[in-house]
C-alpha cells in the first residue's frame, strides 16, 4: 500500500466519520423538537462531508460549498456513477441550509426538516455503500 493510498483511505474514513457524527447531531436535534433550521443545517453538513469523502476517490476538492456540489454533479451525477436522485437531494439540502442560515424570514419548518433529514440518511448510506464497494 502506497503512502498516497493510505492517506486517501484515512481521509475518506475521517470524512465519513464526520458525516455520521453530524447526521447523528441532526437526529438528536430533531428528536428533541429542536429548531428545524438546526436540523437542516446538520443534515446538509452530513451530506457535504459524505460528498467530500467520495470526491477524494477522484482526487477532487473544493473549499467552497458550491464547488463541492458542482464537483459532485460533474464527477458522479452526470457520469451516472450515482443515481441522479442523490444530486437532487444534495441540491435541495444545500438550498434549504442557505435559506435557514442566511435569510431572516426563512420558511424552514418541521415538514421540510423531516424531508431533508430523511434525504441525508439515504445520501450518507448510499455514499458509504458506494465507497465500501470500491475498496
Amino acid at each position: 500500500m502506497s503512502q498516497d493510498t493510505f492517506d486517501k483511505s484515512a481521509l475518506i474514513r475521517l470524512r465519513l466519520k464526520n458525516a455520521r457524527a453530524t447526521l447523528q447531531d441532526a437526529h438528536t436535534i430533531y428528536e428533541h423538537d429542536g429548531s428545524p433550521v438546526g436540523v437542516v443545517n446538520r443534515a446538509y453538513y452530513a451530506m457535504f462531508y459524505a460528498a467530500l469523502a467520495l470526491l477524494v476517490t477522484v482526487d477532487r476538492h473544493s473549499s467552497k460549498h458550491t464547488g463541492v456540489v458542482s464537483l459532485f454533479d460533474q464527477e458522479f451525477v452526470r457520469q451516472n456513477r450515482v443515481p441522479k436522485e442523490l444530486g437532487k437531494m444534495l441540491h435541495q439540502a444545500f438550498e434549504a441550509r442557505q435559506e435557514g442560515d442566511y435569510k431572516d424570514f426563512s420558511k424552514i419548518d418541521r415538514s421540510l426538516a423531516t424531508e431533508i433529514l430523511e434525504s441525508a440518511d439515504e445520501f450518507v448510506k448510499s455514499i458509504e455503500k458506494k465507497l465500501s464497494n470500491q475498496q
